[in-house]
């Protein structure tokens, strides 16, 4: 079973990934109908009440009502208390128990990272942007209205992608040859792209599912591979395998702690302390035939966790996993 599993969740994501690598610029915008133009103008006049919170008072955002498919990542934005997600048809928003999600640049975004004053991320154009395809890297510090170039634009589209919350080191895999990166090999920049350095990631030989740079320290980086889950403490040069003989599936960073998922017949989700390596698993919400793919925590509040899993349910919890409410199931608005 286990091996089913997997194989299923790989070609999952082989095929998702691929259906994502089209070339989107070239669909053209749909035609907005007066019922539709006139539902956007309600939702931006509910978003101009400053009391119900940063997203719906912003006038980037609209409330949203559809299906979120094609996740590619999770995290909390611009330190702004709430989680973001990155999707193929752009970003969505979960605030004060609605969804919003941006009116332009609804890019596809691959390999996202949130930060401290942002997010980080590569990917395809959407339908409504002039970016060339693929993005490269682009950063955003307004919630993805601006998209600044830091790399790598009209070259590569990165889906293997790790970002320090708070340092912004970049470490990546580069999946085929470009201008500055050869193919299948290790890249970190400590200078917001304006550099890159090949690194050895030697002991990092295994099919990786995720990366994650710890937020403040540039040295630590973690990854999620097919054997077990890898840690650096030298910024990507050498990697230990810690966790061994383990499907692992996410892999995240907080100040003290490396949180991974894995399946070994079940989901499971374990927090790892960076100072013993001891472990503490984590209680999951039932969860048949699937296992976290995207997990963040909330910086203002390490209570609060969400993760995405592979079969596309989203589940958020505020009280430290003890209970998990259930946003998304299988796309779903809940």
């Amino acid at each position: 079973m286990k091996k089913y599993f997997i194989t299923l969740g790989l070609l999952t994501m082989i095929l998702v990934l691929a259906a994502c690598g089209q070339d989107t610029k070239s669909t053209k915008e749909p035609q907005q109908s007066s019922e539709q133009q006139q539902t956007e103008k309600a939702n931006e006049e509910t978003n101009s009440d400053g009391n119900q919170g940063n997203i719906a008072s912003n006038s980037f955002f609209k409330l949203f009502d559809g299906k979120i498919d094609h996740i590619h990542g999770v995290g909390y934005v611009g330190n702004q208390n709430v989680p973001f997600f990155a999707a193929h048809d752009g970003l969505k928003v979960y605030e004060n128990g609605k969804w919003y999600q941006t009116k332009k640049e609804n890019n596809d975004y691959m390999g996202f990272n949130a930060t401290e004053k942002g997010f980080y991320s590569s990917g395809h154009p959407g339908a409504d942007s002039k970016l060339p395809n693929p993005i490269g890297i682009k950063s955003s510090t307004d919630n993805g209205q601006t998209l600044n170039n830091i790399s790598l634009e009209g070259e590569t589209d990165f889906h293997s992608m790790g970002v320090g919350y708070s340092n912004n080191l970049i470490f990546v895999l580069n999946p085929e040859k470009n201008s500055t990166m050869e193919a299948g090999k290790y890249y970190r920049s400590d200078d917001v792209g304006k550099t890159w350095k090949q690194v050895q990631a030697k002991g990092l030989n295994d099919k990786i599912m995720g990366l994650a740079v710890h937020p403040t320290d540039a040295n630590m980086i973690a990854a999620a591979g097919e054997k077990g889950i890898y840690l650096s403490k030298d910024k990507g040069e050498t990697f230990e395998r810690i966790v061994d003989n383990l499907q692992s599936t996410a892999v995240f960073l907080s100040k003290d702690s490396l949180w991974y998922g894995g399946y070994n017949g079940t989901a499971l989700l374990v927090k790892r302390s960076l100072t013993d390596g001891s472990e503490k698993n984590i209680s999951l919400p039932k969860m048949e035939q699937d296992a976290v793919l995207y997990l963040a925590q909330n910086p203002q509040n390490e209570k609060e966790l969400t993760f995405v899993s592979f079969n596309g349910n989203i589940y958020q919890t505020t009280d430290g996993a003890n209970n998990w409410n259930l946003l998304v199931k299988e796309g779903q608005l809940q």
